[in-house]
């Protein structure tokens, strides 16, 4: 299968550098969702446009088990900052996390299948919008399950570059793999006046001073030790002139963790943090926007990949990943699957490029192993009963 990946090596990456010439933001991947449907329906398989908004499945084989297999195509709002010949042609938008090379590869898993004779079926999601939400802070993937793209579907599959591991080597280990995320936004609300005569009002700065400590605490004070999460206050805003004490300030922040209850742990120390600045004479407004559950791999699903991984790169190639905070909304489709992700190695030799960032790029001769692996893993999974 991999020889077979190699062979379509040319065509992969002509499809990432397409990708990456042309990117899109979330929600408005109308001309990637037009080449993708274009591309699969050349192929064979039964395909539905504008799932999720901007999203494309397509289908194949038919019967049980159904394996997914999710390709997010959202760039980012950066600049890009490498001299490549197939730069962004876009301003101000870049595919800086490797969306591009996600969609290319599935694509390429794709072609593969498509001669094959399948023991089941597959359906491919071109995802939009995995880096950002709606304007109430819904992403691609949930979007998707909402048009149906998950019914039926027995296992999922899903994959991401990661610019730090070399290319021919993967990443992959089961349970809690990246964290749930939800940002907050507070306001402070106090009593403003002159910077003359603060005794006169109730002064939010001096509040939010304090509602940051508490804030800070949660995680180092509140939560059992052996539990990850993260606290981070992202902006303060307050005031507008030097001698003048606002009516309010306001900050943002971002929380995870790796579990459901931590999480409304963390949400009940977050109002009670908030809380000082009543206590201290002034009010508090809070909004929490919820964002993407923890990811989790199954470890059934796991298995298999590391199996199918192992016969193509070797058992050395094959190691557990160096867990983070990160959030990744394919939790939405695994946890109506069992699914598991892993992670494609793309670095560029003696030149590890940083994720997001203006000079992100990949090694293109990862294409061939992330179609491969995927392909590999999706047919034995069809090979099996669905759980």
């Amino acid at each position: 299968m991999l020889q077979r990946a190699r062979d379509i090596n040319d065509q992969m990456v002509a499809w990432r550098r397409e990708f990456h010439q042309h990117p899109e933001l979330g929600y408005q991947e109308h001309r990637t969702g037009g080449l993708v449907a274009k591309t699969l329906e050349g192929l064979g398989y039964r395909v539905r446009r504008g799932v999720g908004r901007t999203g494309v499945t397509g289908d194949l084989g038919s019967g049980h088990p159904m394996v997914a297999i999710r390709a997010d195509m959202d760039a980012l709002p950066i600049q890009e900052g490498n001299q490549v010949s197939y730069a962004s042609q876009s301003p101000g938008v870049m595919h800086a996390c490797g969306h591009d090379a996600h969609t290319a590869i599935a694509l390429g898993a794709a072609t593969l299948l498509a001669r094959q004779d399948l023991p089941g079926a597959v359906r491919f999601l071109f995802q939009p919008a995995e880096e950002v939400g709606d304007d109430e802070g819904v992403s691609g993937a949930a979007h998707m399950i909402e048009d149906g793209a998950m019914e039926g579907v027995d296992y999922t599959l899903a994959l991401h570059v990661d610019a730090a591991t070399p290319v021919g080597q993967i990443t992959v280990d089961d349970g809690a793999i990246s964290a749930g995320v939800d940002t907050f936004y507070a306001a402070i609300i106090g009593k403003g006046g002159h910077g003359a005569a603060p005794h006169k009002g109730i002064d939010p700065i001096h509040l939010a001073g304090h509602v940051v400590l508490a804030l800070h605490g949660i995680v180092s004070r509140r939560l059992w030790p052996f539990d990850p999460a993260v606290l981070s206050i992202g902006s303060i805003h307050g005031g507008q002139a030097h001698n003048v004490i606002p009516d309010r300030v306001e900050l943002s922040g971002t929380i995870r963790y790796m579990e459901m209850d931590v999480r409304e742990q963390i949400l009940a120390e977050i109002e009670r943090a908030l809380s000082v600045a009543r206590a201290l004479g002034g009010d508090y407004e809070l909004e929490i926007e919820v964002g993407y559950p923890p990811m989790y791999n199954h470890a059934g699903v796991v298995s298999l990949i590391q199996q199918v991984a192992v016969e193509m790169l070797g058992e050395k190639n094959v190691q557990p990943p160096v867990k983070n905070m990160g959030a990744e909304d394919f939790g939405f489709f695994s946890d109506l699957a069992p699914g598991a992700m892993f992670y494609l190695g793309c670095r560029i030799e003696n030149d590890e490029r940083i994720h997001h960032h203006p000079l992100f790029d990949i090694n293109e001769g990862c294409l061939p192993y992330g179609a491969a692996i995927l392909v590999g893993s999706a047919l034995r999974l069809m090979e099996r009963r669905a759980t």
